[in-house]
This record gives C-alpha cells, sequence and structure tokens, in this order.
C-alpha cells in the first residue's frame, strides 16, 4: 500500500467516523469467506456499514479527529478489525449475537463498542448492547409514564360519577 493510498484509506475512515456516532470494533478472524460475506450481507439488509481496515490506519484516523475522546478505543486496535457502523447504537450488537448463534461459533468477537461518547470494552459487554433502548424506545416510555398519572385521574373521575350515580339512586330507594 502506497503512502498515497494509506492518506486515502484514513480520510474515508475519518469521513465514517465524523458520519457516525456509534461504531463497533470486532475480530473476524477465523471467519471463512463465506462467513465474512454472510456477515456483511445482513449488515448491509439492517443498514450497518462493515468496513476492514488496519489497525494502524484506524488509530491515525482516530487521533487526526480528536485524540482525547477516542484515547480509550486505542487498546482494542490489535489483530484483525472490522469496524460496523450504524445509526442505532443497538443494531450491531444484535447482528453479532445473531451471527455468533446462526452460526454456533464465538465469532466475531467484539473488542469495544463506541456509543455516542461511551466506550464498552470486551467481548462481555456484547448482552448490555443488544439491551439498550433507541432514543425513539425511550421517548415512547417518558412519553407513557407521563401520560399515566393523567389516564389514571380521567379514569378516576370517570369511575366517580358512576359512584355519584349509584349512591343518587340507593339514597332514593331508602326514602
Amino acid at each position: 500500500m502506497t503512502k498515497q493510498e494509506k492518506n486515502e484509506a484514513i480520510e474515508v475512515l475519518k469521513e465514517k467516523f465524523s458520519q457516525y456516532n456509534n461504531f463497533y470494533i470486532t475480530n473476524t478472524e477465523s471467519l471463512s469467506v463465506a462467513q465474512v460475506s454472510k456477515l456483511r450481507r445482513i449488515c448491509f439488509d439492517k443498514n450497518v456499514e462493515m468496513k476492514v481496515a488496519k489497525n494502524t490506519l484506524i488509530r491515525k484516523a482516530l487521533e487526526g479527529l480528536n485524540n482525547d475522546r477516542f484515547s480509550n478505543v486505542y487498546e482494542s486496535l490489535h489483530g484483525v478489525t472490522a469496524l460496523l457502523f450504524s445509526e442505532s447504537a443497538k443494531e450491531p450488537a444484535l447482528i453479532i449475537s445473531t451471527f455468533r448463534k446462526d452460526s454456533n461459533g464465538e465469532k466475531p468477537v467484539l473488542k469495544a463498542a463506541f456509543i455516542d461518547g461511551d466506550v464498552f470494552a470486551g467481548d462481555d459487554q456484547l448482552k448490555t448492547l443488544t439491551s439498550l433502548k433507541s432514543k425513539q424506545d425511550l421517548i415512547g416510555d417518558i412519553i407513557g409514564l407521563l401520560q399515566s398519572p393523567a389516564k389514571n385521574v380521567i379514569s378516576g373521575l370517570n369511575a366517580g360519577g358512576k359512584l355519584a350515580s349509584l349512591v343518587k339512586a340507593l339514597e332514593e330507594r331508602i326514602q
């Protein structure tokens, strides 16, 4: 790879890191060509971009953007590295988990995930990442919680009207 090609690759990576707030660093070593192709197809179907790059180029791209912001990611840049870029913080974790179940294997291995400025390092974080809620899910939960007291008050008032008419009917019956 010439110096010009390396610089072009670094610029492409910088663009991807700038475009997405979420990316996963995985190890795809020991996957067959057919398995990697299947993984790429699944990623494409789920709107997740998969890129394989050299660790030094990835590090230079991250350092070129913001050395301090990505400093916790550097220690996971070793071995064969595939990057998964996504708008959804959860989708790459689901892809990795599903791919492992379908292939009865332990690959790809999650080295690290960078989610909105937070780093989740290690393969043991995969379960946590699969249970993340999206922004829309959290907004829906908050709206549901805010509506709940209002619904209780309205149903109480409606029930109160029925109760009042029942008491009035009993009162008239006694007289």
